[in-house]
Formats: structure tokens, sequence, C-alpha cells
């Protein structure tokens, strides 16, 4: 608990100590004289943006400054290795408007050790938790190096949420884990405005996390994210393609580019052909097109969920629709899909003309133009269509057929 009296006569001591004018102190810092006499008479703390800048000019660690009193006199410290407890505290503090929410599930706040959340559901007989963990990724490195520091959030829980609506659950809160070399303040609070708007688009909650600063761990600027979400479906209503029968219709749902697969590849174009990164793809540049958020399907799909019209569902992430497709079709049944039926995107056009990568290796590491694939009896197949093309394009590419279990390609994909 931050005592503000000890803290204002700490910094007022401090600040005399160095010969410093309270006009001087601000001056450095850029700010006005008055914000340091309310630092100094307890009115206000300093924000977490000035406490670092303010801790060097005055000698001190921001750990003591918000202690009120230095530490014993020693050689080591949690500060001195890099870590600043009393700052770390300030920052999740002042993240803390950020994450609330009004949903009457979740119980608590950031402070508790734990988050807790209400899961009484009294429409479901069975209920099931439906858990995934996920990052986003070589992507994360990307966006670091160009400025998508909150849309690289977006993507990592979009990616959560669509891996366990394929399974018919309904979304319900996300755990977050950021580990770092040294918290920024302002990359740290855009990570959490992220996830925490993304959370919110989903309609589910940021309900709490970790931040771990690790120096001499990690680099300073270096940031690896994780998080963790929770989904709920009721046990008679899972979506696992055990259901999946032959003739069943395959309908791919469009995605908006590479989502959160095939970084390693593209990187190592960019690498190549620097250039490539302003390259024109339609309208946008082409480091701006491979950088959009994975695209969000819950609201899409969620009217589907639960009345029988969804018998599998693929996340098409890395492996490419093979991969992720023969996941969910039951032993004795082939997925057959046409190529030539697909609506590439142009931007995997560029990436596949620049690399001159063959087809095969497209469809290996990328989506190439579906984010998702549903499987439904025929005679659904048009209603899910309109359901779902308001959001997002949405057509027939194959269907199941007796054979093999796994997923067969015929014809060739048109670029």
């Amino acid at each position: 608990m931050l005592d503000s009296n000890k803290v204002a006569a700490f910094i007022s001591a401090k600040r005399r100590s160095k010969g410093l004018t309270q006009q001087q102190v601000a001056n450095k810092l850029n700010i006005s004289f008055q914000a340091v006499s309310k630092w100094e008479s307890g009115t206000t703390f300093p924000n977490t943006e000035l406490l670092p800048g303010l801790a060097d000019l005055l000698g001190v660690t921001v750990d003591d400054m918000l202690r009120g009193h230095e530490s014993a006199e020693t050689n080591f410290s949690y500060s001195k290795a890099g870590v600043d407890i009393h700052y770390t505290d300030a920052l999740k503090k002042e993240m803390s408007s950020m994450i609330s929410t009004d949903n009457p599930r979740v119980l608590n706040g950031l402070g508790p050790f734990a988050s807790l959340y209400d899961i009484s559901f009294d429409s479901m007989a069975n209920p099931v938790l439906v858990l995934k963990s996920e990052e986003p990724g070589s992507k994360q490195k990307l966006a670091m190096a160009y400025g998508f520091v909150e849309s690289i959030c977006h993507d990592m829980i979009n990616h959560l949420v669509n891996d366990i609506i394929v399974m018919g659950a309904t979304p319900l809160a996300v755990l977050d884990t950021i580990v770092c070399g040294n918290a920024e303040r302002e990359t740290i609070k855009s990570m959490i405005k992220g996830m925490a708007d993304a959370c919110r688009q989903n309609e589910c909650a940021l309900v709490g996390g970790e931040t771990s600063v690790q120096p001499g761990i990690v680099e300073n600027g270096t940031y690896i994210l994780t998080a963790t979400i929770a989904g709920i479906i009721e046990k008679e209503k899972i979506v696992d393609g055990s259901k999946i029968t032959e003739g069943d219709i395959l309908l791919a749902v469009a995605s908006n580019g590479l989502h959160t697969n095939g970084y390693s590849l593209v990187r190592m174009l960019m690498d190549e052909m620097p250039q490539i990164k302003r390259d024109k793809i339609g309208d946008e540049e082409f480091i701006d097109a491979i950088m959009k958020p994975h695209t969000a399907y819950y609201r899409a799909i969620k009217g589907l969920i639960g009345n029988n019209k969804l018998k599998g569902m693929a996340h098409i992430t890395g492996g490419g629709i093979e991969g992720n497709l023969k996941r969910i079709i039951p032993d004795g049944l082939r997925a057959q899909i046409n190529l030539s039926k697909i609506k590439t995107l142009p931007l995997f056009k560029h990436i596949k003309d620049n690399g001159t990568i063959a087809d095969s290796e497209m469809l290996s590491t990328f989506n190439c133009g579906v984010g998702l694939v549903l499987v439904v009896e025929p005679a659904c197949a048009d209603h899910v269509i309109a359901h779902v093309k308001p959001y997002h394009n949405c057509y027939p590419i194959g269907e199941v057929t007796k054979g093999e279990p796994g997923v067969e390609f015929s014809n060739r994909l048109i670029w």
C-alpha cells in the first residue's frame, strides 16, 4: 500500500538534498512545477510514465521512492537487478481500469492472488469447460518492430476464441501472460488495452494475468505474449466432428490474410527482399497487409452453435487446410476439396511469386484465404452460408466421401 505522506516527504527531501528547486525538477521532466508541488504535498502521486525519470533525477530507485525510504545499505537489491516491484505494482494499478467489466460473472478485479469467475449455468445440465492456451508466434517479433503492439494482442485473443468456438464453446474469460526484460509503460498499456478490447469484441472478459519482468533472461525491448482462454459448452452439444457423414458439404469461411501462421517464412522473405514490405497489395502496403489481426469468427457463427447445423468446424492455422481439417474427419471418411473453388487472396499470390514457392508449400504453410472450414449436411448449407455472409464470405469447396481418413485435393489453386 502506497503511503502518500511518506512518498511526499521522501521526494521533497531528496529534491532538496540534490539542490534542486521544484521548477528545475519540473523542467527536467517536462511538466509543470505545480505537479511537483502536489507530489510533495501528498495530494497526488507521480504517474507511472514519470516514475523512472524522477527516480533517476533524485538518485534513487523507483522502489525506494514509492516505499518512502531508501532500503538498508547493501550491494545487492532487486531494483539493482533490474526489477522495481513498486513500479510494476503501480503500473498494474493503472492498467486495472482497462480490464474492468460489468460482467456479473467476474467477481473480482486486479489485486487478489487469483481471478474469480462464476460458472453457474442454469440452462446447462452438463456444462463442460473448454480450455486453450495460445501465443501469436513469430508475428509478435514483427509487431514490436513495426509498431503493431496493440494489434498483435487482438491476434492472440481472436486465435484463442476461434480455437474453442470450433468445438461449439461460448468464450468466457481470458488470462494473459507478458514476459519482458523491462516493463515499458506505454508498451504494457497498449498490450493490456488490445487484449481487453479484443475480449469485449468476442463477448468475453480479460480477468487478469501476469506481467513477469525478467532482466538478464529476456532482452530489454523484447516481449513474449501468451494467454489462456476458458469457454463453456453443454456436454451433449460438443462439436467434434463425430456426427460427420458421407455427403456432408465443406464450406470455406474467408480469412483476411495470414492470421498468425507462416511468419517465419515471411520474415525470411523480408530478410532476403527488404523492399517487399513497401510493395503495394491493392491499396495497402505489404507490411500492413501481413499485420492485419487474425479474423475473429465468433459473432459470425454463434447463432449456429447448438442447433445441430454445424457437424464439424476446423480453424485453419499452422498446417493449412489439410493439417487442420483432418483432425475432425471420422475414420472411414475423407474430405474432398476442389482447390479451384478456393478464393485465394492477392497477398498470398504476392508471397508465392516473390518467394517462388510451390503450391504444396503454400497450402501447408498458409491458410491461402480460408480461415475456417464448416462441415454441414447438404440441406443446411444454404442457410449456413446466408447466416455467415453478412460477416465473412462463405462458399462451398468440397464434400465428405467414403475413403481413407484425411483430406484429398483435386484441381489447382487459382492465383
